[in-house]
């Protein structure tokens, strides 16, 4: 049977040996899919590179762009300061104007009879003409130098609020200029207050005007802002993707290292799991060496328990014969000869018996020793169940991750979903925005139409006041002046109207250079996206694989593990009944004692029988030398005993040495687990069971030591006697040479007792501390091996730590990976608003050129009237 189950144990570990290779074999597929996911990583690592080039190239052109934005924006404000100065100015000149021309009107009134005030009406009104030829001129050369400072002033988005604001402002001076020499002319000719009053309700007009192209330039202004605000984003994000590279570039080498340690740890275990194997072999080499030695033990149980059995029988025929000696003791004398022959024999058996007493003890110690051993494998499977048992816990905790990574991924999904609806919120409230501006623009544009109508109309009556003027003696070498400086002014237009148009086609490129991007972008981006898509399901695709494989193995160690429980049963059961015969063996020794306590008895009553027979024979007394020989023979015996202390004295020390063994055995258990309080009990039993056998051999050894004493008492009292009897040793001569035969044999009788005694002593003795160097060895060895199987334990423990670092590593490069690729979406997103605001600019910058195309009209229609005029 016990080599049934020792095979049994022995598939158990071949299977366990199995399942550690392919554990193995798992292990290494993981470190394959790892090298893999390394590989793209790095290829992920160099996309993020190219993409990070890109960006910081993005970024260095915006950073460029933005300062050109400043700088325009600068300048700007500082024509819009001029501009401001000028229009203060030329306020304060129309006010001059309408004063003296209210004095002129009062002095025209006064004088209308004299030719005197008319000549000097005519003097004045020639001055005044000069004076407003004068600030035309003025006026025109600011235009020129705003028509040039807008040169400058076209790049970006303010630029082109300014130069609308530039070329409003300009027009409402040449209208304000217009104007007040309308209102001049009128005042002087006729109508004069209903013009003023109209041009008072332009003027009102014009700064409602300039109110909202103020609040424009405000808007502008916040635009601007804006734009520096996520100029700064950009560059946090920039700054925040440079870190996350460098970090990637560090789990990167860490990843490396700890997959070029993951090698050398699967080499070391694969040694590890060479060595176990093999200690496993010498281990079920040892079983079988230690079952036969059981059953040879068992065996010389049996034997000796029928040898103490025909001990018995030889007791009882000895008792009987004693018997029928003390019948016969009276009558025959070489029947006290015969006594003392079975009584030294009855001694020599006794002694038998206590070495085969001893001897049985030193096998019920190895049976205890091969318990231990026993115990000691059962303590191995309980430890291996415990691992079975955490590695289980282990799994389940990997399952629970793999859940909440999966919550996890449906919640970044869901924000990503919910993301995605506010950017197209976001995107139709910006087209709102934008409709809302194109209705603004084209109320502006009517706006703009009905000035020019109203500007062209006062030009009709400045060209009506001029061909009057012509009427009164205005020169045409005055007219061909202004017909240059209008052709000068047109020439300038034009050249700013082809700057604009270049400067448009600038933009319309880089309008389609942003949209290249913007199309190159969105494919990487979407070609990124179902890559990690992919790379995401094939992930999920590989846990739930694992999964599976983590429950087959579950269920596998589920079976080992009732498999283990019931071996466990069998070794309780097996424990159960070794115990059950070493209290056979303990009770057999009990009455082996017994009986030998008994016999002890016996022989003391015997003792006591021949010393009366003895005493009451005069032939015992009659020499010195016969007490002599029983001193000698006490001292032999005396000295035997003190033999049979040393013996004792070593057993109990080897029993306490045991004691001390299962000590420290029970001490280390309590540390490992608290299942084994119950061995402990039993152990601390076996302890007190070794004490009592301990008392006992010290209560042999005090009897042993009684004896001595009776034994020197016996010799002080025969020593007495002997004097007293010395007066008959004459008459027992005859009988003392016949006893001195008798001695001379019993002597050699004793001493080849002696020697074959000594003999088998020693040869036991030999025996015993060969089998107690063998036992060591075999601690020592289990020793080791327990040492390798805890330090192997250990090291796949450590193992299994390290990879579930490894993958909760992995799950957070994962989620970095996820937070980049939503960085990388909301820079996108920036881009895209940043070509919005691109094609806003460019629409701008149309309606800038549309502007100074209609200016450029405006001229051309001037210079046809002038030259008009020149010709009549």
């Amino acid at each position: 049977k016990h080599r049934q189950e020792l095979e049994k144990i022995k598939r158990q570990l071949e299977a366990e040996i199995g399942e550690l290779r392919e554990q193995i074999a798992d292990l290494q597929l993981q470190l394959e899919e790892l090298r893999v996911q390394n590989q793209r990583k790095d290829d992920e690592l160099a996309a993020l590179q190219e993409r990070l080039d890109q960006e910081q190239s993005a970024r260095s052109t915006l950073t460029k762009s933005f300062r050109e934005l400043q700088n325009q924006n600068a300048e700007v404000q500082e024509d819009l300061e001029q501009e401001r100065s000028q229009r203060n100015k030329a306020e304060k000149i129309r006010k001059d104007l309408s004063e003296e021309l209210e004095a002129l009107k009062t002095e025209l009134e006064d004088s209308l009879d004299t030719t005197n005030a008319q000549q000097e009406l005519k003097a004045t009104r020639e001055r005044e003409l000069e004076n407003l030829k004068r600030t035309l001129g003025n006026e025109t050369a600011a235009f020129d130098t705003q028509l040039q400072q807008m040169r400058a002033e076209h790049n970006a988005q303010t630029e082109q609020f300014q130069d609308e604001l530039d070329n409003k402002s300009a027009l409402e001076k040449a209208k304000h200029s217009v104007e007040s020499e309308n209102q001049e002319l009128q005042e002087e000719l006729r109508l004069v207050g209903s013009a003023k009053t109209d041009s008072e309700a332009k003027r009102r007009k014009q700064d409602q005007q300039l109110q909202e192209i103020s609040g424009k330039l405000q808007d502008t202004e916040r635009q601007r802002n804006d734009l520096q605000d996520k100029l700064n984003k950009t560059q946090n994000e920039i700054e925040s993707l440079s870190h996350n590279l460098e970090q990637v570039e560090t789990q990167l080498s860490r990843s490396q290292k700890e997959a070029s340690q993951l090698d050398a740890q699967l080499q070391d275990s694969q040694a590890q799991l060479q060595e176990e194997s093999q200690a496993k072999l010498k281990f079920a080499h040892k079983i079988r060496g230690l079952e036969d030695e059981r059953a040879s033990l068992e065996e010389q149980l049996e034997e000796e328990e029928e040898s103490r059995k025909g001990v018995e029988k030889q007791l009882s025929t000895a008792n009987m014969a004693l018997q029928d000696l003390r019948k016969k003791m009276e009558s025959d004398g070489e029947a006290i000869d015969q006594l003392e022959d079975s009584k030294k024999r009855y001694q020599r058996e006794l002694e038998d018996k206590t070495q085969q007493l001893e001897e049985k003890g030193a096998l019920a110690d190895k049976l205890e020793k091969t318990n231990k051993r026993l115990q000691g494998d059962y303590d191995d499977l309980s430890v291996e169940v415990d691992h079975n048992r955490s590695v289980i816990s282990q799994l389940e905790k990997k399952q629970r991750q793999f859940d909440k990574a999966l919550a996890d991924e449906r919640m970044i999904s869901m924000k990503n979903a919910e993301e995605r609806d506010q950017a197209e919120r976001e995107a139709r409230e910006k087209d709102t925005k934008s409709i809302s501006l194109g209705h603004e623009c084209d109320e502006l544009k009517d706006k703009i139409d009905e000035l020019e109508r109203v500007r062209r109309s006062q030009q009709a009556e400045l060209d009506e006041l001029v061909s009057s003027k012509d009427a009164t003696g205005k020169s045409a070498h005055e007219l061909e002046r202004s017909k240059r400086i209008l052709e000068s002014q047109m020439e300038e237009m034009k050249t700013q109207l082809e700057e604009l148009e270049d400067e448009l086609q600038v933009t319309e490129d880089a309008k389609l250079r942003l949209e290249v991007n913007l199309q190159a972008a969105k494919t990487n981006f979407d070609r990124e996206l179902n890559a990690k898509e992919e790379q995401a399901e094939e992930k999920r695709r590989s846990i739930l694989k694992q999964l599976r494989e983590l429950e087959g193995e579950l269920e596998e160690e589920r079976k080992q593990k009732s498999n283990a429980l019931a071996a466990r049963k069998k070794m309780e059961m097996e424990i159960s009944d070794l115990e059950s015969h070493f209290d056979g063996a303990a009770k057999a020794k009990e009455d082996a004692i017994k009986q030998l306590k008994k016999a002890q008895g016996q022989l003391k009553e015997y003792q006591r029988d021949l010393d009366e027979v003895r005493q009451s024979r005069d032939d015992l007394l009659i020499t010195s030398r016969e007490s002599d020989k029983k001193a000698k023979n006490l001292e032999a015996d005396l000295m035997q005993a003190q033999e049979d202390l040393s013996a004792s004295e070593r057993q109990r020390r080897a029993a306490e040495s045991e004691r001390d063994e299962l000590q420290e055995e029970i001490s280390g258990g309590l540390k490992d687990k608290n299942a084994q309080q119950d061995e402990k009990r039993r152990m601390e039993a076996r302890i007190g069971d070794l004490e009592e056998e301990n008392e006992d051999l010290a209560s042999t050894v005090e009897i042993f030591d009684e004896k001595n004493r009776k034994f020197q008492a016996l010799n002080e009292q025969l020593q007495g006697e002997l004097s007293n009897e010395r007066s008959a040793s004459q008459k027992h001569e005859s009988a003392k040479s016949h006893l001195e035969r008798q001695n001379k044999e019993l002597k050699l009788k004793l001493s080849e007792m002696e020697q074959t005694i000594r003999t088998k002593q020693k040869n036991a003795i030999a025996a015993l501390e060969a089998k107690i160097a063998s036992a060591e060895e075999q601690l020592e060895a289990e020793a080791k091996e327990r040492a390798a199987a805890n330090k192997l334990l250990r090291r796949t423990e450590k193992k299994l730590k390290e990879t579930q670092l490894l993958a909760e590593d992995e799950r957070h490069h994962a989620d970095q990976y996820k937070d980049q690729v939503d960085k990388s979406v909301t820079r996108l997103k920036a881009l895209k608003r940043q070509l919005d605001d691109a094609e806003e600019e460019v629409s701008r910058a149309n309606a800038g050129r549309r502007k100074v195309q209609r200016d450029n009209d405006d001229l051309s229609e001037q210079n046809e009237t002038l030259q008009r005029e020149v010709s009549q």
